[in-house]
């Protein structure tokens, strides 16, 4: 996998992790970053801006590293942890929205996130580089379907919480004790019916101006930390 941009590199560098190679601008000059590859022992090559430009799909600084593909987990990994709260993603499609939504989860204290294995956006550079620093501490489950995980959440007790627009209730007046798992639909259609018939509770988010839905990832963090206030 391709990633790009100085801020990420920094991080992976820092914390040693694998690096097949590094594929630097011509006139690249950041100092630290060329002392920590040359340190590190890591194959350099440079190419045109041009040819940077074609390779990265975003602003990459001048700076593209090749690195292993994302290791995702098992369900039953996250099991053995005892973790209490947990976030499942209902085919997710923008990296954006994806990266910020880990970002979110790691700042809560979220160990995990579920996502499915199909119709979503996988860890790719640009959640890698909008959740930067964060991927080491949310283990990204991956799962074959959701509707069958959500029912092995429900026999190890998990209460599960969709959000909706229709057909629910208030998120402030959900009670959020007890082990949580909240469901964050697609940015378009929202949770699928399959998905919504087996929730406990379906929770909406007061709109009060024209617009009638929140960024995947503002309604992301406002049912966390709402779920930690309740709790507290």
């Amino acid at each position: 996998m391709l990633v790009y941009g100085r801020n990420v590199s920094l991080d992976l560098l820092k914390n040693q992790k694998k690096v097949y190679k590094a594929i630097l601008q011509e006139g690249f000059h950041d100092e630290e970053i060329i002392s920590m590859l040359e340190n590190a022992k890591i194959k350099v090559e440079f190419e045109s801006k041009k040819k940077m430009d074609d390779l990265a799909s975003g602003v990459h600084q001048g700076i593209i590293l090749s690195i292993p593909d994302y290791s995702y987990y098992d369900l039953n990994s996250f099991f053995r942890t005892g973790e209490e709260l947990v976030v499942i993603l209902d085919h997710i499609e923008d990296p954006h929205n994806f990266g910020a939504i880990i970002r979110t989860c790691e700042a809560a204290g979220i160990q995990s996130i579920i996502i499915p294995q199909d119709r979503q956006v996988m860890i790719n550079s640009t959640v890698m580089k909008t959740s930067v620093g964060t991927l080491d501490n949310v283990k990204i489950i991956k799962v074959s379907n959701i509707v069958q995980c959500i029912e092995q959440l429900k026999k190890n007790g998990f209460w599960v919480v969709g959000t909706a627009l229709h057909d629910s209730v208030d998120y402030r007046e959900i009670d959020y004790s007890g082990k949580i798992a909240i469901i964050i639909g697609n940015e378009g259609k929202g949770i699928t019916n399959l998905v919504s018939k087996k929730c406990d509770y379906l929770a909406k988010i007061p709109m009060y101006g024209k617009t009638n839905s929140l960024n995947a990832s503002v309604a992301t963090g406002i049912m966390i930390y709402e779920v930690i206030r309740n709790r507290k």
